[in-house]
C-alpha cells in the first residue's frame, strides 16, 4: 500500500504531468510529517524573492525564503541541521530537524553561528488531509524518492532540483529533463 511506502524524510518529486500548478509544477517537497491523520510537507526548490532579514529585520542576516507551500503563507517555518544548537527542534529524519526556539534561532543567526548550510526558511507548507496524499499518489501525482543528501539537502542548490532528481529517475522521465516548464508555450 502506498501509505506504507511514505515517510517522514522522503522526497516527493512532481510528475511531469503535474502543469499550470503554481505551487506544485516542477516541485520537490521534503516530507516533514506523515501519519494517518495527514501529511506535511516543505517545497524545497521553490526561493521567492524574499530574505530573512526582509521578513524579520533584526535577523542581520541574507538567507533566502522558499515557497513552502500553499497552506499558512502568512507563517514562517524554518527546518535545520544542529538541534544541539536549537532547542526543542523536531526531527524528521537522516539528521533534519524542524522548528524549535525562534528566539535562539535569531541570536544564533546574528552572532554568526548558523549559516545558509544549516537552515532553510519557508513561508507556508504543504499539507494532505487524511488519505489525500495517498488518493494522489494513485493518481500519479508524486514520485516518492528516498533523500539521499540527508541533513546536507538543506544546503542543496535548489535552481534546477527538481530537473537532477528526474534525471535520476532515468527511463521515461529523461525527456522531461529538458522540456520547457510550459510545454505550450514550446
Amino acid at each position: 500500500m502506498i501509505s506504507e511506502k511514505l515517510k517522514k524524510g522522503h522526497l516527493l518529486i512532481a510528475e511531469p504531468s503535474i502543469i499550470g500548478d503554481l505551487s506544485f509544477n516542477r516541485s520537490v517537497i521534503l516530507l516533514a510529517d506523515h501519519n494517518k491523520e495527514g501529511s506535511i510537507g516543505f517545497i524545497i526548490n521553490k526561493p521567492l524573492k524574499y530574505t530573512i532579514n526582509d521578513l524579520i529585520p533584526e535577523i542581520d542576516a541574507s538567507f533566502k525564503i522558499y515557497n513552502g507551500g500553499p497552506v499558512e503563507q502568512d507563517n514562517l517555518y524554518f527546518i535545520h541541521n544542529i538541534p544541539e544548537l536549537i532547542p526543542n527542534s523536531v526531527e524528521i529524519s537522516n539528521g533534519i530537524y524542524w522548528g524549535g526556539d525562534f528566539e535562539s534561532t535569531k541570536d544564533l543567526i546574528n552572532n554568526g553561528s548558523i549559516s545558509k548550510n544549516n537552515i532553510r526558511f519557508f513561508l507556508g507548507y504543504t499539507g494532505w488531509d487524511e488519505n489525500q496524499l495517498e488518493n494522489e499518489m494513485q493518481g500519479n501525482s508524486w514520485i516518492i524518492a528516498d533523500n539521499n543528501y540527508k541533513n546536507k539537502i538543506i544546503g542543496k542548490s535548489t535552481t534546477h532540483f527538481w530537473k537532477e532528481q528526474i534525471i535520476e529517475l532515468g527511463g521515461d522521465y529523461l525527456i522531461w529533463s529538458n522540456a520547457p516548464e510550459n510545454p505550450y508555450l514550446n
